[in-house]
């Protein structure tokens, strides 16, 4: 592991001349509290915590660390599920939630103009109040930062008909690890202007550069918006169903795939988490559609019922009748992560494939647990083939759990990307999961990422030990 400086009294001292001295942390309780995201139970405090509040202070910090070899970590609200803000080679934690304002909504183009440290849901419902309407939605909005959004390319439940984070950014504001300020883009809906910057900073998790302000399109806010929860007997009847939806001419806004374990586990561990199904039910379906013509959206419905009566589904389909259930029912899919997380020590891995492949995907899953002795809790984005497997430890020892476990995840990687997937859809490689990027790419490939980070970052002090 490469070497750094550590924190010289002098060091300090140049901080509190950048950002305040009320704006720098030492404190060990700051520093835990800083020191993990929601990867595990996994803690890696920074020797010094700084808020800077503006990009001319992110510059100045970036320009420090590089002449004195200090490692910075960007860190915003700490949401992430692969590691990516973990202070894993100690040095500068840099927080971005004093970068909290929305900017700008140009109503008359369609774009937001916001730092990085504004709350996703935040953002949502400033815009939605002018009637515009920004997609992505991932489980964590109510907390995560758009800044991470940005690092991790997050999806969400909307990704299946409106896009990823990295659909909808047309120009970032990027703090170099040198210290210097680019614009990755233009805030236009074309752009053939060189090589594509915007797109290479959003997903590379913060380890390329720091974004200090983003242009987001927008789209109008859909009128309507109708909600199903379909069960099946049959997990894998659960997941063909999702290919054939497609297959029908239905694009829905969100397709959300929950097996048995994983909606037990929320009604047991989430306060106000309810909702009955029968003893033979093994998975759901949660299905949405929206539009601005309520008719067109009933014919929708319609023809998604004709499909899933095809796969066996259970014949008690229920319609959300008004916002409260369908909120009721968002809640229980919003919060299982959480309830996992409760009732065990586990670990998630965040796979994708094309969706015709997703029984096959569901079923290796469970062949490779059964061989190696664990549990699997499995939900996510069935729209766009994106299984959230979260491994239980349950009654693995924990030789099993440190020494077996690593093979089993290795071998569900290899069985993602056998059947045309990969190893992430949208949590990123981060901290965790570097291990098995040789699985989806080659040497040649891995080395020429490696020189895109040397460009970038030739000191490798921005987000050091991440993805590779």
């Amino acid at each position: 592991m490469q070497k750094y400086n550590p924190i010289s009294k002098a060091i300090i001292q140049n901080l509190e001349k950048i950002v305040g001295v009320q704006n720098i942390f030492f404190d060990q309780e700051t520093l835990n509290n800083y020191g993990h995201d929601e990867t595990e139970n996994l803690n890696y405090p920074p020797e010094v915590l700084v808020k800077p509040q503006n990009t001319l202070q992110v510059g100045k910090i970036m320009n420090l660390s590089s002449q004195n070899n200090i490692p910075v970590t960007p860190i915003g609200a700490r949401t992430g599920l692969s590691g990516g803000s973990l202070c894993v080679s100690g040095g500068i934690g840099l927080s971005m939630e004093k970068f909290n304002k929305i900017l700008k909504i140009d109503e008359d183009n369609l774009q937001v103009v916001v730092e990085p440290g504004v709350v996703t849901q935040t953002l949502q419902e400033e815009v939605a109040k002018k009637g515009l309407y920004y997609a992505p939605d991932p489980a964590s909005k109510g907390s995560c930062f758009i800044g991470g959004n940005i690092a991790e390319n997050s999806g969400g439940p909307r990704a299946v008909k409106y896009g990823v984070t990295k659909d909808f950014v047309l120009n970032i504001e990027v703090v170099l690890p040198s210290g210097e300020v680019i614009n990755t883009g233009a805030n236009t809906l074309k752009n053939s202007t060189g090589y594509n910057l915007t797109q290479l900073i959003v997903g590379s998790e913060g380890t390329l550069g720091i974004v200090t302000k983003a242009t987001l399109k927008l789209l109008t806010l859909p009128k309507y918006n109708k909600l199903v929860l379909v069960a099946f007997n049959s997990a894998l009847d659960a997941c063909a169903a999702v290919s054939s939806i497609f297959k029908a001419g239905i694009v829905p806004s969100a397709m959300e795939f929950m097996d048995r374990l994983a909606v037990d586990f929320t009604i047991k561990h989430v306060d106000n988490a309810k909702l009955d199904m029968a003893d033979e039910v093994e998975a759901l379906l949660l299905i949405e559609v929206d539009g601005n013509n309520n008719e067109v959206l009933m014919s929708d419905l319609e023809k998604i019922i004709q499909v899933v009566e095809k796969h066996n589904c259970d014949q008690n389909i229920l319609f959300a009748e008004d916002e409260a259930q369908k909120e009721n029912l968002w809640f229980i899919r919003r919060r299982i992560g959480e309830a996992v997380k409760a009732n065990s020590i586990y670990k998630e891995e965040d796979t994708v494939v094309p969706r015709f492949e997703l029984p096959s995907l569901l079923a290796g899953v469970k062949t490779i647990g059964a061989h190696y002795g664990f549990q699997t809790v499995c939900y996510g984005h069935a729209g766009d083939g994106n299984l959230h497997v979260n491994i239980i430890k349950g009654e693995l020892t924990y030789k099993q759990w440190n020494e077996e476990l690593p093979k089993a995840i290795r071998e569900i990687f290899q069985l993602t990307v056998d059947l045309g997937g990969t190893i992430s859809g949208e949590h990123g490689i981060g901290y965790v999961q570097k291990r098995y990027m040789d699985i989806p790419f080659s040497k040649v490939e891995l080395d020429l990422m490696r020189s895109i980070k040397k460009t970038f970052d030739p000191k490798n002090i921005l987000n050091p030990n991440k993805m590779f």
